[in-house]
């Protein structure tokens, strides 16, 4: 487990472009906090590091996004709106695991379909200052 502090989005896009420069075929990144909390921002991060930073778009109503990259589809994730894994099976979703690299906003409301490994990052606040994030990022 790891904690990162970051201090505001430029932040967090950078740490979203680290995070890209890693990702391979398959991998599966959680993403859990409160609205407004950094989600699609690093999700933004993620993109930019393959060029993509102006084709972001939350998939809050279309429940997923498809980015392509020279390497592999990326899938864009957001759950919230689901009453659930089987809505989440329905759809699919369970499919889009093993052709890309799929980022889940609000992952934890589908855990238990969630593939045996994965990325946990978790954002809160600080009290203190609006601008600051805590992630702690864990591999499940």
């Amino acid at each position: 487990m790891q904690k990162v502090v970051l201090n505001g989005e430029t932040e967090t896009i950078e740490l979203g472009k680290k995070i890209g420069a890693q990702l391979k075929m398959g991998d599966v990144i959680v993403l859990t906090g409160e609205l407004g909390s950094g989600k699609t921002k690093l999700t933004e991060g993620i993109l930019t590091f393959f060029g993509l930073q102006n084709e972001i778009s939350s998939p809050t109503f279309t429940i997923v996004n498809e980015y392509q990259t020279p390497q592999f589809p990326i899938y864009h994730f957001d759950v919230y709106r689901l009453e659930g894994s089987d809505e989440f099976l329905a759809i699919g979703g369970e499919e889009y695991f093993e052709k890309g690299v799929s980022i889940i906003e609000w992952g934890e409301m589908i855990a238990d379909i969630l593939p045996p490994q994965y990325t946990k990052i978790s954002f809160s606040r600080e009290l203190k200052d609006d601008n600051k994030r805590i992630l702690t990022i864990e591999q499940i």
